[in-house]
């Protein structure tokens, strides 16, 4: 178990992850495959904003249960709601303080194939649209 404190580009936003990184993630979907962000899954208890969180933006699209945030100063994606594990958060590792990224395994995550209009895969807990 470790700890880590992230901020975004200009250090307005700063967060603190306390708790065990397992792996890291990339995922497919459309939007993750543009900001090409490396992932660590936490759970949301493991996650605390420090400061700057009236400088956090939101960015929800698709079903809406997933919470995308980045500093509104400086645009850098820092965390954001899990859609298939709303419990969790998926954190920017590039934002972490001392964490080496290639001291964990690393999984490539299939968000591409996660459609709202298709049947779901039972390993995908949670909300699945209307």
């Amino acid at each position: 178990m470790g700890t880590w404190e992230g901020a975004c580009h200009c250090g307005t936003v700063r967060f603190r992850v306390a708790g065990e990184i397992a792996e890291t993630i990339t995922c497919d979907c459309s939007l993750c495959a543009m900001r090409g962000a490396r992932m660590a899954q936490v759970a949301e208890t493991a996650l605390t904003i420090l400061a700057g969180e009236e400088h956090l933006a939101l960015y929800t699209w698709n079903t809406g249960v997933a919470q995308h945030r980045f500093c509104k100063l400086c645009g850098v994606y820092t965390f954001h709601r899990k859609r298939a594990a709303p419990d969790r958060f998926g954190v920017n590792v590039a934002c972490l303080e001392g964490f080496d990224p290639d001291s964990v395994p690393f999984r490539e995550a299939d968000g591409g194939g996660m459609s709202v209009t298709g049947p779901m895969r039972p390993e995908w807990p949670g909300p699945h649209g209307p």
